[in-house]
């Protein structure tokens, strides 16, 4: 089939690798334009734009999609179908209706459950066991088309945000292909959503990494690993932020209790022990404001910190 690709980040590689191995002729790829990155303010391609060049497929980067020259610049690739996953822009259902078979989504959840921007981020903080790849055929609203495939995934207690999109990015190439042959046969069937199963993930800010100590240890381990890669955990440590890369609830016997949550329950040479609302967190590696990521045995080293002092 001839395809136009919409997306951007890592999630959407595998797929579109998936597509072109299948032998599927991919006639355009679109993506968000470049954006500076770090001090240098350097612009850096997508992840997917990247892909696209090094298999010499023409790249458009509209900054709103939805305007009428865009519109007509997708009208110039030729598309059987238009598959989308993480693109980062509303389509309008003019767009959604160009090619002969519309548009599918690649959504990273099994949806009605987690629509919108995050659901890999919002399924780890809420402590799931399981999410999967959605395939649907889009229509206007935000992930509310009819449901074509799925494929579930087992979330571990050790996936972190990052971990997770592999997963499922693995799983969205495979289920892809496997979708468009049967949409070729005619063998697909459609199914509503039900809306009354959905829930919505919203896009992350900054804001949310802010850890608050009165929550669980549970609770705070699954923030740590669903805001992994952006925007982190976070809290202070003697007027400095310190952000949590790694930690883990634990057992209680042996290690102090404070009431205070936030409070340093015990130091040892490798871990530190925090009290929270409900349990132990430990932590195991940190990063100090202006200073690398690094394991707590070598941030003891730099930093002395002690029993009954409060983080946050």
């Amino acid at each position: 089939m001839k395809i136009v690709y919409m997306g951007t980040p890592d999630f959407a590689v595998a797929p579109l690798e998936a597509l072109l191995a299948a032998g599927h002729t991919v006639t355009a790829v679109v993506t968000q334009p470049d954006k500076p990155k770090g001090r240098s303010g350097k612009l850096q391609m997508s992840p997917v734009k990247e892909c696209a060049l090094q298999h010499d497929i023409p790249v458009l980067q509209p900054i709103k999609i939805k305007r009428a020259e865009e519109i007509e610049r997708l009208r110039q690739y030729e598309a059987d179908v238009y598959v989308v996953a993480a693109f980062g822009q509303i389509l309008s259902q003019e767009i959604l209706d160009l090619p002969h078979y519309g548009s599918l989504c690649i959504h990273a959840s099994l949806l009605p459950a987690y629509r919108g921007a995050s659901p890999i981020n919002r399924v780890i903080m809420d402590g799931q066991k399981k999410s999967g790849v959605t395939i649907m055929q889009m229509d206007a609203g935000i992930d509310t088309g009819d449901i074509l495939t799925q494929s579930e995934v087992v979330i571990e207690d050790t996936d972190t945000d990052l971990s997770l999109e592999e997963k499922l990015s693995k799983v969205g190439a495979e289920l892809i292909v496997e979708t468009l042959q049967k949409l070729e046969a005619g063998t697909l069937t459609a199914t509503k959503q039900d809306d009354s199963k959905s829930c919505y993930a919203k896009l992350l800010t900054k804001a949310m990494g802010q850890i608050d100590w009165n929550q669980s240890a549970l609770s705070i381990d699954r923030q740590v690993r669903g805001l992994y890669s952006w925007p982190g955990a976070y809290t202070s440590c003697k007027g400095k932020m310190l952000k949590i890369w790694q930690a883990k609830p634990v057992e209680e016997e042996g290690i102090a209790a404070y009431s205070m949550p936030g409070s340093i329950a015990r130091v040892t040479k490798n871990e530190i022990f925090v009290q929270t609302g409900d349990g132990v967190l430990c932590l195991q590696e940190v990063q100090l404001e202006g200073k690398k990521r690094m394991k707590v045995h070598d941030f003891l080293l730099g930093c002395k910190v002690e029993e009954g002092e409060v983080l946050g």
